[in-house]
């Protein structure tokens, strides 16, 4: 084992992560493998679309950070929340312009920007709505504009707007009635509105696009597939690879209740049976709220190859929840997991009535938390990994290899706004301001998506995700490599291990099946640089987590520390939540697997643990005279609470800044950013396909 701190820093970054890394105080510079590969060499992806070929091409690979889910005034739930900025203003956010979002009143008048730019980021709106927020909103000539309903979504007062809410997702088929559209498509023609918001937002995403040498940003054409049944969240966001797309999206008008394995089908039959260059896949998110259906056993071998074709990744993190496992700190135990970590960003409920707070106060019985044993398995991704090495053996293949990406799921506009010490909200003015914190207290700001490809292109990308080789944070950008195969023991030591990694083994995402001796598994994990207004944090622990089936026939799983401590004396000052310790800056590690079987099938993972930080809630609060480590926080959040009421705010605002943490089975005003590596399977000779 190899670590590394400050003083071997630019000796190993070369080493680690192959050649051109290195720290900077304003940022993170990416891998620079000096310039395109020659017109005669084609690159390993395939090229779909006509552009320039990038100058800056990393045979090796390099790390891009997007955002693959975002929302802007095209959607319901934007719109009705006061938001205005539409797509071209969300690409203008992520190349890092600023953007006026309302504030809690609804004004137009909070200043967001992000800390740094993103390298990519999909507008991902609610194609069901299309043609009806268009309506109800763009044209005050047309009939349905007066529709009353439209009417309060377009109104300043909250509670016309979250009642304009409710109808949407009742329209939607959310609730209890099937998908119905609005009877202002009766007055005014949403067919045409539907077909002309898609237009806009194919426009948005070309205009956006660079498709010179320099290729500084990409975007893609994409929209969400919004499916909740009773509110149960099976979300996927559809992703195309280029400009060629379907004619119209697939929404849940067309699906109704024959559910997501419908828009599978429905996206072959628009799409990839064309033969006509449209290609694309489906990004399931946050199934922490799915109610347990997200990932349901494949009823058909059709359904399975669709599930494996379309949905090469899933969404690990995004503002509404982690979703890698559950433990509960409060009874000392976990869902079918016994891995304290899994306390991170979990959400009480398991549904979407968990966004149902206003003035303070849940408003509906179905935020209220659900115990582990009512709490359902497959919410949990890791347990699904799990679960799906077990349906290997039944089914003949794997129905759930999936690699990980995190986003935000702004519904601000603001893609790639996920630091916790610029965290202006995604939900409009229903948590800007102190609105977050009274509201919104237990949700986050997001996660980042990071992709290893040559170049920042459509092509490159869709292809880096397609294969897996992908990972997400949880919003932080700390730089993550992962192999295994029959890789050189000493390989850490080489100044080629990049390339050798690739020729001796699989990154992430890959397969192993097996050979005559054991993997030897390659981490390399260097920490986020951060900015000058925000330094990075130094990392406290990387892990890998096993999941296999051992020869019962039963899904276990274990996590190994491989690099670093827990113990490493990092923390926080209370006072001001400046941070404390150090850490490791860098590290690579060849590991292998102690407990290795070559007769049971097995899937890895990395983890990346950052030291200690104050979380977002823990610095807003701060920054309204209330600190949750302080003795006297609730006369200090009575205090900062008459101050807001003053100034127009109805409730309790800041009273869960004072949330006991050893009373909470998840909350901590102290938290560990992280990053998640896409998995790498071990099959066994025995059931090798």
């Amino acid at each position: 084992m190899k670590t590394a701190g400050l003083p071997t820093l630019s000796r190993l970054l070369c080493a680690l992560l192959g050649a051109g890394f290195s720290l900077a105080a304003a940022g993170q510079d990416t891998e620079r493998d000096a310039a395109a590969p020659e017109a005669s060499t084609p690159p390993p992806f395939a090229r779909t679309e006509l552009r320039e070929p990038c100058t800056d091409y990393a045979p090796t690979r390099r790390p891009l950070f997007g955002d693959l889910h975002v929302h802007t005034s095209y959607s319901f739930d934007s719109y009705l929340s006061s938001q205005r900025r539409d797509p071209w203003d969300a690409y203008r956010f992520a190349r890092g312009d600023g953007i006026i979002l309302p504030d809690a009143n609804g004004e137009q008048a909070v200043r967001a920007k992000i800390g740094r730019p993103l390298d990519f980021t999909a507008v991902t709106d609610h194609a069901e709505f299309f043609g009806q927020i268009n309506v109800c909103t763009q044209d005050s000539g047309k009939p349905g504009y007066w529709w009353p309903h439209c009417a309060m979504t377009r109104a300043q007062n909250i509670w016309l707007q979250l009642l304009a809410a409710n109808w949407w997702t009742d329209l939607g088929g959310q609730l209890k009635d099937p998908p119905e559209k609005s009877f202002a498509c009766t007055l005014s023609d949403c067919d045409t509105a539907d077909a002309q918001t898609w237009q806009l937002t194919r426009q948005a995403a070309e205009d956006n696009y660079d498709r010179s040498a320099a290729c500084e940003f990409t975007t893609f054409v994409a929209y969400e597939y919004t499916e909740a049944f009773d509110q149960n969240n099976m979300h996927r966001n559809v992703i195309f690879r280029n400009a060629q797309v379907t004619e119209a999206p697939v929404t849940v008008y067309d699906t109704g209740y024959d559910s997501f394995p419908s828009l599978w089908r429905q996206l072959r039959e628009r799409c990839t049976d064309l033969d006509n260059g449209c290609d694309v896949m489906a990004i399931p998110h946050n199934s922490n709220l799915s109610g347990g259906r997200m990932f349901n056993d494949p009823g058909s071998a059709q359904e399975l190859d669709n599930r494996l074709f379309f949905e090469p990744v899933v969404e690990l993190v995004q503002h509404k929840g982690a979703s890698e496992c559950r433990y509960d700190r409060l009874r000392g135990m976990g869902l079918d997991t016994v891995d304290e970590q899994c306390d991170f960003e979990q959400i009480a409920a398991d549904n979407l009535n968990m966004l149902g707070s206003v003035n303070g106060e849940v408003r509906t019985e179905r935020a209220n938390a659900v115990p582990l044993e009512q709490f359902a398995r497959r919410n949990m991704v890791r347990n699904v990994l799990k679960d799906g090495l077990l349906l290997a053996d039944k089914l003949g293949k794997n129905p759930f290899v999936m690699g990980f990406i995190g986003s935000t799921d702004t519904h601000s506009a603001s893609p790639g706004s996920a630091e916790e010490d610029n965290y202006v909200g995604h939900l409009g003015r229903r948590d800007a301001q102190y609105n977050n914190v009274q509201d919104h207290f237990y949700s986050n700001p997001g996660g980042l998506a990071v992709v290893w490809a040559e170049e920042n292109s459509r092509d490159s990308i869709f292809e880096a995700i397609r294969r897996k080789e992908t990972y997400a944070t949880s919003g932080t950008r700390p730089i993550v490599r992962f192999f295994a195969g029959a890789l050189d023991a000493d390989l850490c030591e080489s100044p080629d291990l990049v390339q050798q990694a690739y020729a001796q083994g699989v990154a992430m995402g890959g397969e192993l099946t097996a050979a005559d001796k054991p993997p030897r598994f390659l981490v390399s994990a260097q920490k986020d640089a951060g900015t000058l207004r925000s330094p990075g944090t130094d990392l406290q622990r990387i892990q890998i987590i096993k999941g296999w089936v051992d020869a019962t026939g039963a899904a276990r799983e274990q996590v190994f520390d491989i690099a670093g401590t827990a113990g490493n004396g990092a923390g926080v000052d209370p006072r001001n939540c400046a941070r404390t310790g150090r850490g490791l800056q860098q590290s690579c590690t060849v590991w292998e697997d102690p407990q290795f079987n070559a007769a049971e099938d097995a899937f890895y993972y990395v983890r990346v643990l950052e030291n200690p930080t104050c979380r977002w809630s823990t610095l807003q609060c701060q920054a309204a005279g209330v600190n949750p480590f302080a003795p006297e926080c609730a006369a200090q959040a009575a205090a900062a609470t008459a101050v807001a009421q003053d100034n127009g705010a109805t409730g309790d605002v800041f009273g869960k800044c004072c949330s006991d943490p050893s009373a909470e089975a998840f909350y901590s005003p102290v938290i560990q950013e992280r990053a998640w590596s896409s998995p790498i399977w071990y099959k066994s000779a025995e059931i090798r396909q």
